[in-house]
């Protein structure tokens, strides 16, 4: 998954919108009225992290067709190449055991992703300039690795972790904001004062921003595992690698960064946040498997 990437930047302004709107109907006032009621904000925080995430799960296929302009392919055009990409990805979602995903085209550099609720309900969409770029087997490869990241359920363990993240983000920061509130400014009134208000809205920017290196650290474990269910499905590990290599040359071609975390490019350099290893370290993950 990112560097604040689709699934992430709309999780978060997501639990943003949740904690105001709470906020607005006095949540907040309940929560610190009359002293922290640490069970109470725990469960707002679960019902309200895990919530977030959840919406950012069921948004994931809508949100990445409108973002890239992805063209989801019906009924394949003159030519053979959808007809190719419709039966490849067919092909691969059997071996993996998944149902057959939406297949979408989008106009863009080399780049492609997955996506989607649940493994029985996903999109895979490759870029105009991958299929202009690469030969058919290095696509296939590529086609591959987003089928496995399906079959894996990577967008739902991603939302998972997430989810946990979001908890803690929320539980951590009106802790401190309560502290600050009572303690450092000392608030005697009932219910939520200004510093608490305060250091909560800022405390969820910072801890998400923190939370979010965390999830990318995540995102960059389950590219090997995909390589890996690539070159399995594949049958050898030279194609995915001829793929990579494709892509070394081309680091500056990225797909739209709303979407980094689901597509395939590596690299960056605010590197806690990226959500793919670098290129070099995955072929040389690739060159020791043994299929």
């Amino acid at each position: 998954m990112k560097r604040i990437l689709l699934f992430v930047l709309t999780n978060l302004a997501i639990v943003l919108v949740l904690g105001i709107s709470a906020s607005l109907l006095g949540v907040n006032r309940y929560l610190v009225g009359t002293g922290l009621n640490l069970g109470a904000l725990l469960m707002y925080c679960l019902v309200f992290g895990f919530g977030g995430a959840f919406i950012s799960l069921l948004l994931s296929r809508p949100m990445a067709k409108w973002s890239t302009g992805a063209r989801v392919i019906a009924e394949p055009a003159a030519g053979r190449t959808e007809a190719w990409l419709l039966r490849t990805v067919g092909e691969l979602s059997a071996k993996a055991g998944i149902a057959m995903p939406e297949v979408a085209i989008f106009d863009g550099a080399p780049n492609a992703f997955a996506t989607g609720a649940t493994k029985n309900s996903s999109l895979v969409a490759v870029s105009t300039g991958l299929l202009q770029t690469m030969d058919e087997e290095q696509v296939e490869a590529v086609l591959a690795h987003e089928v496995a990241h399906i079959a894996n359920g990577d967008m739902v363990t991603m939302t998972l972790v997430q989810g946990v993240m979001n908890t803690f983000v929320m539980f951590l920061a009106r802790l401190v904001g309560y502290f600050v509130d009572r303690v450092l400014l000392k608030n005697e009134k009932e219910g939520a004062g200004v510093g608490y208000i305060v250091s909560v809205m800022v405390l969820d920017l910072v801890f998400g921003l923190v939370a979010s290196i965390i999830v990318a650290a995540f995102s960059r474990h389950r590219e090997y595992r995909a390589d890996a269910g690539a070159a399995e499905l594949m049958g050898q590990p030279h194609s995915m690698i001829s793929a990579l290599g494709a892509l070394a040359g081309q680091q500056d071609a990225s797909m739209p960064k709303n979407l980094a975390a689901f597509g395939i490019n590596g690299g960056g350099m605010m590197s806690l946040f990226a959500s793919h290893p670098p290129l070099d370290a995955r072929i040389d993950a690739l060159r020791q498997l043994r299929v």
